[in-house]
């Protein structure tokens, strides 16, 4: 087995990097005593919402229990559908399964990955409730122009944002455009917990309240449930931990930005080899730098032969997953995400990268037989 001089991430050396401030803050929690929701919680829910630019912030258990409590608090199930992209982690439509209602995908725009905006209209019908658009890979979807269409249809917005926390689209901040925006720290994640954790931000206090709710077990007083909820708390020594980081996320995607540059110059007039885009008025925080080639599957055995680790993302569109077979579709119906599935590949991209193996991978990649 080749040892990987290049990984995809290095969660170590991040730590690393701030050893002495994550310490202490795991120091804190253990001398409190406090180690579900508290204090810890109810700070980084107030420090999120003011760096989303929303006014309130729920932490929950992951991004994917977010996206069901968003559903659930906006009263979302059986009999109504909702429109999202067939290019995403699965937890998305996974969210929408879970609640009883129906995915209605769309294809996505071939340069962002996002959802095509121009394929929304076509597919709103009278059981639409809700447009979950993806900012995928760190790059904001166009979500102003569902503004129009949520005033005319009454349709809520919901953002999956689990990708992009930091990411701009008109000098917005992503999480801060839809009626909830819902946000993962799984531990690659930009801004990255030490295990699982979510949040949902929003401006609307009712949706807050019903998400604080059903986070625990359905009850606003203790042992008194008024609903069925679930349990789905944040720790609060996830808390701590990703305060200490949300200090340093904006350099760490300064930096991300600044290794996605120097990739751009290096591999952009590579024949087959289409690098990530960035839309006007757009700022990507590349959570994941992916690139696409007819050569993809090449490429990726002879960089892992050299050290360098790489990553597919996703290697099915949603429409072809095994939960996704009674929605209908089939091969064929998503060209432009099933050629995204068949040709990404993801190379590393982290703060903590050296030149010298930002150099081993440029060097893989042009080594590659065309």
């Amino acid at each position: 087995m080749v040892a990987m001089r290049v990984p995809l991430l290095n969660l170590v050396k991040q730590y690393r990097s701030i050893q002495p401030e994550i310490d202490a803050a795991i120091d804190r929690v253990l001398g409190s005593g406090q180690f579900i929701l508290g204090t810890e919680v109810t700070a980084l829910e107030e420090e999120m919402a003011a760096y989303v630019g929303v006014r309130y912030g729920v932490g929950v258990a992951s991004g994917t229990d977010a996206l069901i409590l968003v559903l659930r608090a906006l009263e979302i199930g059986p009999g109504d559908e909702v429109i999202l992209p067939a290019y995403t982690f699965f937890a998305t439509a996974g969210a929408v399964l879970h609640v009883g209602a129906s995915p209605i995908l769309v294809d996505i725009n071939p340069r962002t990955y996002c959802l095509n905006i121009d394929q929304v209209k076509e597919k709103i019908t009278p059981a639409t409730k809700a447009i979950i658009p993806v900012h995928l890979f760190g790059h904001p979807a166009e979500v102003d122009s569902l503004g129009d269409l949520t005033q005319e249809y009454g349709i809520k917005i919901i953002e999956d944002n689990a990708q992009a926390i930091g990411a701009e689209y008109g000098g917005r901040k992503t999480g801060s455009f839809g009626d909830a925006a819902c946000l993962s720290f799984f531990p690659s994640k930009n801004l990255g917990a030490y295990g699982d954790g979510g949040m949902v931000v929003t401006n609307h206090p009712t949706i807050a309240e019903k998400v604080r709710v059903l986070r625990v077990h359905g009850w606003k007083r203790k042992y008194y449930p008024e609903i069925l909820g679930y349990n789905s708390r944040l720790d609060s020594l996830q808390a701590a931990i990703l305060r200490v980081k949300l200090r340093h996320l904006d350099a760490w995607n300064a930096s991300r930005r600044d290794l996605a540059a120097q990739y751009n110059r290096a591999l952009g007039n590579i024949p087959d080899i289409s690098t990530p885009y960035e839309a006007p008025g757009s700022k990507h925080v590349y959570h994941l730098y992916i690139i696409q080639s007819s050569r993809r599957d090449l490429m990726r055995e002879n960089l892992k032969k050299s050290g360098v680790a790489t990553g597919i993302y996703y290697p099915q569109p949603l429409h072809l997953t095994q939960p996704c077979q009674e929605l209908g579709y089939g091969v064929g119906d998503f060209p432009i995400s099933e050629r995204a599935s068949s040709g990404s590949l993801a190379i590393p991209i982290y703060p903590e990268m050296t030149a010298e193996q930002v150099d081993m991978v440029i060097r893989g990649i042009k080594a590659v037989p065309q």
